[in-house]
């Protein structure tokens, strides 16, 4: 007897609207974490993770607030945060850095922000064309508590701060460029490939910037305030929200050595199309071969 075989079981619909109204509500939650914390530093304990690698209680606290709004909401969904851990699982995950910029948080530098993004695999079904190619961020959220600036992002409908349209600038050269970057503070065994490309972006650019946030160069790189930004040695969660944002601002956002659909590896080339090809360029004779 012949039997027909079972249709392919697909993913449901990911409702990105209803994902980034989420992602908006836990961020403000986080955020309130870490505000409390920043008008009473003197209760703030602070450990000690790895070499100049610092997380504080607020860290914690605001990734409990995240993540208790997250599994109320969009309870089907995964969850991998910096603090807590996890894996991606369902139909999407959240990736979630509750205080990008600790260091600057704990010595009171207000340059700092929360990061939510959620990431699909490959084959969701999407309700927002352009259809996904392949896995990466669907919805990215960051937000700057000290400036009150809210950047979003969403698959195939823009990047926004503020409820306002953002793209990148339009620098199309990397001479006209100014650059954001993060320089090696805890893991020093890769300062050797990464000094030789800053030195190279001191001489080809109009300048180069150190923060101390990666989620804020990617949203300053998707508004327009940077034209290009690249860093080694990134966690997922520092970089999806971002890599959104630059993407849906009109810029390119991916990783350099071409392993992965988005840079959930950790390094990371960004900026407007022009800048972004130039930049990969310059720092791609620096890596180690092999």
């Amino acid at each position: 007897m012949n039997t027909v075989p079972p249709a392919p079981v697909r993913s449901a619909p990911l409702d990105l609207s209803r994902a980034l109204d989420a992602a908006v509500t836990a961020a403000h939650a986080g955020a309130a974490v870490l505000q409390a914390y920043a008008h009473r530093r003197a209760e703030l304990v602070i450990d000690l993770k790895a070499r100049n690698d610092l997380v504080s209680q607020a860290d914690r606290e605001a990734e409990e607030a995240i993540i208790e709004v997250l599994r109320a909401k969009t309870p089907a969904f995964g969850i991998v945060a910096e603090e807590t851990g996890g894996t991606p699982s369902g139909p999407a995950s959240w990736y979630i850095d509750p205080l990008d910029g600790t260091t600057n948080f704990v010595h009171t530098i207000p340059h700092y922000a929360v990061s939510i993004a959620l990431v699909a695999p490959q084959g969701s079904v999407l309700p927002l064309q352009p259809a996904l190619p392949a896995a990466g961020p669907v919805v990215g959220v960051v937000y700057d508590p000290c400036r009150e600036e809210m950047f979003t992002a969403v698959h195939g409908d823009g990047a926004w701060l503020n409820g306002h349209r953002i793209r990148c600038s339009h620098t199309a050269t990397l001479a006209d460029s100014v650059l954001a970057t993060g320089f090696p503070y805890s893991d020093m065994s890769f300062a050797d490939t990464y000094l030789p490309m800053l030195r190279a972006a001191m001489h080809a650019t109009r300048g180069v910037r150190r923060n101390g946030a990666a989620a804020l160069d990617l949203a300053w790189v998707a508004c327009g305030r940077f034209d290009g930004y690249w860093e080694l040695r990134l966690k997922p969660w520092d970089l999806a929200a971002g890599t959104l944002l630059v993407r849906e601002a009109g810029g390119k956002a991916f990783d350099p050595l071409g392993r992965q659909p988005w840079p959930v590896d950790g390094d990371l080339v960004a900026g407007t199309p022009g800048v972004a090809a130039e930049l990969q360029a310059m720092i791609e004779p620096f890596w180690p071969k092999g």
